[in-house]
């Protein structure tokens, strides 16, 4: 006996359509709006980050900040200082959790030696911008930056608020 003829299977729609797990970008945990206020950001950099797992939990659950955060250079390596990161209250009890840890910044060597001449002989400074996961892992990106004087920071000030009134009058028409 004959097998009969299979009949071609319509195939899913899939490869029209990508997933939402594939089109998302970064998803972003934290943001430092402070220091595009306070600095003149110039150059970004992707850094990985050094966590326990408290923080890793803590992180998924989006109890992190970094406006207060900074980063400085020390033998050869890059920690960031003062981003808060809240532990969870299911934090295992033999772990002493530091919201406030120093904690070490995962970049590539010729990266490190470049900022290193950067901040200490040019006078920049390096500030964390925002907190992200990136393919299953926290990264942080953090901007070599020059402060602004206060004039400065007047004309980001009076340049936003047009841009804010530009919008409205677009609005109204």
């Amino acid at each position: 006996m004959a097998k009969p003829p299979s009949r071609p299977t319509a195939t899913p729609a899939a490869s029209s359509k990508p997933t939402a797990k594939a089109d998302a970008g970064p998803s972003v945990i934290a943001e430092n709006r402070r220091a595009r206020f306070d600095y003149f950001i110039e150059e970004r950099y992707e850094a990985g980050l050094a966590l326990e797992g408290w923080e890793v939990k803590s992180l998924r659950a989006g109890k992190a900040q970094i406006t207060e955060a900074h980063v400085y250079l020390r033998g050869g390596e890059v920690f960031m200082v003062g981003a808060h990161i809240a532990p969870l209250k299911t934090t295992s009890t033999h772990v002493v959790a530091d919201p406030t840890r120093s904690r070490k910044l995962l970049l590539n060597r010729r990266e490190i030696v470049h900022l290193i001449g950067l901040v200490e002989r040019k006078g920049y400074t390096i500030v964390p911008l925002e907190l992200y996961w990136q393919r299953g892992k926290a990264k942080v990106r953090i901007g070599l930056a020059k402060g602004k004087k206060a004039h400065d920071k007047r004309a980001t000030e009076k340049d936003r608020d047009w841009a804010r009134d530009k919008a409205r009058l677009m609005r109204g028409r």
